[in-house]
């Protein structure tokens, strides 16, 4: 299974690509959202809070999370690129509210 974001983020560490040329193409896709239903009950948000984290979604934001930790994306960069994530949320988020 290809994992665009992950190629991405390689080609940008290895210099094959420039941080602007990435951001764009993390401006122009789609990412995948998880969907959680919200706690209706104290019992319900205890119970979510012990609850294990959610598992990796390749091709997500766990990828540029991942390559923040790990040491291979600089403060600035993992910056520009969340950024660029979430212009491409809310640009999605607008298109399915008209």
């Amino acid at each position: 299974m290809q994992n665009d974001v992950a190629d991405l983020l390689n080609a940008l560490h290895d210099g094959s690509m420039t941080l602007d040329e990435v951001a764009r193409r993390f401006r122009d896709r789609s990412w995948p959202r998880r969907q959680r239903a919200l706690p209706a009950s104290y019992s319900e948000l205890a119970t979510a809070d012990m609850r294990d984290p959610d598992s990796y979604v390749p091709g997500s934001y766990d990828d540029v999370a991942a390559a923040y930790h790990g040491g291979r994306l600089t403060d600035e960069q993992y910056t520009i690129l969340v950024t660029a994530i979430t212009e491409s949320k809310n640009a999605e988020d607008k298109h399915l509210d008209q």
